[in-house]
């Protein structure tokens, strides 16, 4: 009976010693660079169809970023204008269809005014996404929404939305603007 405790324990020493050495094999790589949530394999280089100068060049960004995007679009869309233009920069790049150019805050806030025959809008919330470059240089926070509104008439409309707004310590410095019409 000792004998076999004796084989049995021996067994169970062997085969934890290999499987903590198959384990520290796994894991060199991240202990190394320190990074303990690293996946033991490296992806695979992609042969995309086309080509770019930094492919694959995004990580997920920063949570302070999307709430300030979302805080700006929430005031604009309850008519506050001061309150929305508090989360821009003094400075913002502006890109809407048929307009490039960089303008001031206050510029910013004559542009984004509500149409004055608009009685109302309302913002349905599709999706968000934060990332910021590998290197990073370049934060954006890109919103994807459908706007509906009503004008003095009561006619309703609606259009779907993409804003990519670049960031900086924490305000927008860009907006971009894509637009869809609805039918």
């Amino acid at each position: 009976m000792k004998r076999i405790c004796q084989q049995l324990l021996t067994f169970i020493l062997v085969a934890a010693l290999f499987a903590s050495c198959k384990n520290g094999e796994n894991t060199s790589a991240a202990t190394a660079t320190g990074d303990t949530t690293a996946s033991p394999t490296t992806a695979p280089k992609m042969n995309y169809a086309y080509t770019i100068d930094h492919p694959d060049n995004w990580d997920i960004g920063s949570s302070q970023n999307t709430a300030n995007a979302l805080s700006a679009l929430k005031a604009w869309e309850n008519k506050n204008l001061d309150e929305s233009v508090k989360y821009f920069a003094d400075s913002i790049h502006v890109r809407f269809d048929g307009l490039d150019k960089t303008i001031s805050n206050d510029s910013l806030k004559a542009l984004i005014a509500p149409n004055p025959d608009t009685k109302a809008y309302s913002v349905k919330m599709q999706d968000w996404e934060s990332v910021i470059s590998k290197d990073k240089k370049d934060e954006y926070v890109t919103l994807w929404y459908r706007e509906y509104h009503e004008n003095n008439a009561g006619k309703k409309d609606s259009i779907d939305i993409i804003n990519d707004l670049k960031m900086k310590n924490g305000k927008i410095i860009g907006l971009e603007q894509y637009t869809r019409k609805l039918k």
